[in-house]
């Protein structure tokens, strides 16, 4: 196969069971260990938590991976939050430390866009940021094929989570 690392194989393997957590958050695995190590919160923001267990620790280790790897593909916009989300076009976030989040905190991004069209919603998008994240925001491609919100593997044209293109970063 190639692997020449087995560390960096295992923090890989270990990332793609974090990917299905954020991809798969209705799988029956995804389930459990929300409900037990990360019930208010995604798996990219959970904490180690009260006594922990072994995979768990091992598969939070292994977040890095998956922080540095998706981006969203915005369809309608309802599941992806404005802050802390990478769904501007060069898999940019916008951080919830900027002047005014506590406005937006709670918003998902088609509070962004036009209702009637896919498109952004200008006047909204440069009232409520500043004006070089209302250029980002508004460089962002809304695209009329994409239908619903899906994260992408950035790292694959296809979108999908390989453990050899994650183990590069591992190494």
């Amino acid at each position: 196969m190639g692997f020449k690392d087995l560390s960096a194989f295992n923090l890989a393997m270990l990332g793609k069971q974090g990917w299905k957590f954020q991809k798969e958050p209705g799988s029956l695995v995804s389930r459990i260990f929300k409900a037990r190590y990360f019930p208010n919160k995604s798996y990219l923001t959970a904490t180690i938590g009260y006594n922990p267990s072994y995979v768990w620790c091992s598969i939070l280790r292994a977040r890095f991976i998956v922080r540095g790897g998706p981006r969203w593909s915005i369809g309608h916009g309802n599941r992806i939050p404005i802050l802390n989300e990478l769904w501007l076009l060069n898999g940019e976030t916008i951080p919830s430390n900027i002047l005014g989040a506590n406005y937006v905190s709670h918003a998902s991004v088609n509070s962004l866009m036009d209702p009637h069209f896919k498109r952004w919603n200008e006047p909204v998008v440069r009232q409520v940021f500043s004006e070089d994240l209302a250029s980002k925001i508004l460089n962002t491609p809304l695209f009329e094929q994409v239908q619903h919100d899906t994260l992408l593997w950035k790292a694959k044209k296809n979108g999908r989570y390989l453990v050899h293109s994650a183990y590069r970063p591992c190494q």
